[in-house]
């Protein structure tokens, strides 16, 4: 996990804690003596991508100090039906209060993680690589994106501070794509800051006036057609990265991929995928 990862994730558990258990799990509470200690399985029912494991460990951890977890599955493995991700051994009434939060955020990696890797197959042989965007359940963002990474994917900002990223609305609101590149090239020199610029692009003559402005790191096509992506691609010559984005889905995405675009930004591995069927079983 990415040292500036630790701090979400954290503030994420502390979260799931309050929201699930608030002042006690009185279900356990009242049926389990509080010092039993107990052996549970995470057992796979469906085949994907496994991830999550490094975090399940934290949730784990955070409501045992002295829990014991034997992990026999990595993140990024493929698994199937019957499979065992790790045993953990524990107080049983912290390994019952960790079952839910710790199954909501695996499900959850691992269904994207085997999303992105389906995106990610579709482009083998080809330079380009699957960036995720920020469509992602609020909160849960940095789990969302380290899925990706899981899966195969790359991930694109992490939020509205570590890029410049001069969309539609913006480019619109600042009056074209030449004054809103140069407003960004003299915002960041106000503020000493280096941080990379990215411009959303129309059509042909948009892209003309990114150069005319000096240029950008990476240029976005925004819904161009594979035809006009290639028309695209030729204008830019290798001048900056570029990505295609808008209307790209697993029965186009090699057209796409075929045109030399740097990346292919895919909100459907976020805000559309499906949760991986995982349980937390008990072990006699």
């Amino acid at each position: 996990m990415k040292k500036e990862y630790l701090p979400f994730v954290e503030e994420l558990i502390e979260l799931a804690i309050r929201e699930d258990i608030g002042d006690g799990d009185h279900t356990s509470l009242c049926c389990i003596p509080v010092d039993k200690r107990g052996r549970m399985k995470l057992l796979v029912k469906q085949e994907g991508i496994l991830a999550g494991v490094e975090v399940a460990e934290m949730i784990l951890r955070r409501l045992d100090p002295d829990v014991r977890l034997e992990k026999r599955i990595e993140d990024g493995t493929q698994v199937k039906p019957g499979d065992i991700a790790f045993y953990v051994e524990g107080r049983l009434i912290s390994l019952l209060q960790a079952e839910r939060i710790l199954l909501n955020v695996m499900q959850r990696m691992s269904g994207v993680a085997t999303q992105t890797a389906v995106y990610v197959k579709e482009t083998a042989g080809t330079k380009t690589r699957i960036l995720d965007t920020r469509k992602t359940t609020p909160g849960m963002r940095v789990l969302d994106k380290m899925a990706v990474k899981i899966g195969g994917g790359d991930n694109h900002r992490m939020g509205l501070f570590d890029m410049i990223l001069l969309k539609d609305n913006h480019i619109d609101f600042a009056g074209g794509v030449y004054n809103a590149i140069r407003k960004a090239r003299e915002y960041l020199k106000a503020k000493g800051k280096d941080l990379p610029i990215e411009v959303e692009v129309r059509t042909l003559d948009d892209i003309r006036e990114v150069f005319r402005a000096g240029g950008a790191d990476r240029i976005m096509l925004d819904n161009f057609t594979p035809e006009q992506t290639l028309e695209a691609v030729a204008l830019i010559d290798g001048r900056t990265e570029i990505e295609s984005s808008g209307g790209i889905t697993l029965a186009n995405l090699k057209d796409y991929a075929a045109c030399g675009v740097d990346f292919i930004s895919v909100g459907a591995l976020t805000h559309q995928i499906k949760s991986l069927d995982l349980s937390l079983k008990a072990v006699e």
